[in-house]
């Protein structure tokens, strides 16, 4: 059992209110902020609603209520083929794609402690494409060999990028500008990959390339949300030292963290969330490099937060995609093309703001 302390015990740091949940033995104790948390909910409920919505909205209009009741399993039978069959995938995979490159790109900002350290920028998305198109003009497009192919060419690109940046040490600098050499390259291949290959399979790779959600049903949603979330529970599990090796590896390894395997875990966590969304929907560019920014100035945190980002992200996926499914109805748009526009004006608003400080 857990219990909260009273409110004299609330402490402030830097501004920020804390909470603290202790067991009745002491034994075990945890900090909880409270503006992170309550942003964090509330980014959760709003990609919830934006989720129904979703699930609501198309050629069939189901009412709001009526989606749900089917979603606790007393709607009609044709609202239980539209919501549950029909949309349900897309939306579930939007929800956790989103908190997938949410996540991933607040570990790799965490790691390089720069807000351009994205897996998209730094050559993880690039290289689980390169994997990814491999297999899928070799072998074929079933869902575990794509999936596996794209793993293994992040993790190649990954391991590729962290050798060449390598000097006596890791900065977060040099990491970038290596991953984005190395993101060029990356893109040549799968342009010659794509000229190389058979007319339709170049023409269904180079439309999945540009980031899609469109026909995806269940055999893509349920795998890659349970894969998201046994990475989920492993990202939390080195949460903690994530956020120790952020004011460095002294005073991590002062606070009885292993910096090394630390670090090597979040990449295999970062690679494997990035490498499971490309598998699934193609390569999603910006919300990694977005989320974590944007939660990290609502929760007005030192640093970026693997919670709040997810949440972020699966905020921003579900709303680009429903922006994708009817800008242009009953015409469909990649997600990734949304995600790129919003991208785009999130770098110019970045820049305009920065510039207005300085």
């Amino acid at each position: 059992m857990t219990a909260l302390l009273p409110p004299d015990e609330l402490s402030f740091d830097r501004g920020y209110r804390y909470r603290v949940l202790r067991s009745r033995a002491e034994h075990l104790s945890i900090l909880i902020r409270l503006r992170p948390a309550i942003v964090t909910l509330a980014l959760m409920l709003a990609a919830a609603a934006v989720a129904v919505v979703s699930l609501g909205i198309g050629d069939f209009v189901v009412p709001i209520p009526d989606v749900v009741a089917t979603l606790f399993g007393l709607g009609s039978p044709k609202a239980q083929l539209v919501v549950l069959q029909w949309r349900m995938p897309r939306v579930l995979l939007a929800l956790a794609l989103g908190a997938a490159l949410g996540a991933a790109g607040a570990i790799f900002q965490s790691l390089t402690r720069n807000p351009l350290g994205s897996p998209d920028l730094i050559g993880f998305d690039s290289g689980a494409y390169v994997g990814a198109l491999l297999v899928i003009t070799t072998v074929g497009t079933g869902y575990a060999a794509v999936a596996a192919g794209s793993i293994a060419g992040g993790l190649a690109t990954a391991v590729l990028v962290y050798v060449l940046a390598y000097r006596r040490g890791f900065q977060g600098f040099r990491l970038i500008i290596v991953g984005i050499a190395v993101s060029a390259m990356m893109a040549s291949v799968d342009t010659w990959i794509i000229l190389n290959a058979d007319l339709y399979i170049a023409l269904a790779a180079g439309a999945w390339g540009s980031g899609s959600l469109n026909a995806v049903g269940w055999e893509q949603a349920g795998p890659a949300t349970i894969v998201i979330i046994v990475l989920g529970v492993l990202a939390a599990l080195l949460a903690r030292g994530m956020h120790a090796l952020e004011v460095g590896d002294d005073a991590a390894v002062a606070l009885g963290v292993q910096g090394g395997r630390v670090r090597l875990g979040l990449v295999a966590v970062g690679v494997g969330f990035t490498a499971t969304a490309t598998a699934a929907a193609g390569p999603i560019a910006f919300v990694s490099l977005a989320a974590p920014q944007l939660a990290r100035r609502l929760t007005r945190s030192a640093g970026v937060t693997l919670a709040a980002s997810a949440a972020m992200g699966s905020f921003l996926l579900v709303a680009s995609d429903l922006v994708a499914q009817r800008l242009f109805a009953p015409a469909q748009l990649p997600v990734g093309v949304v995600t790129v526009c919003f991208g785009g004006a999130y770098l110019i608003w970045l820049l305009i703001s920065e510039a207005r400080r300085r």
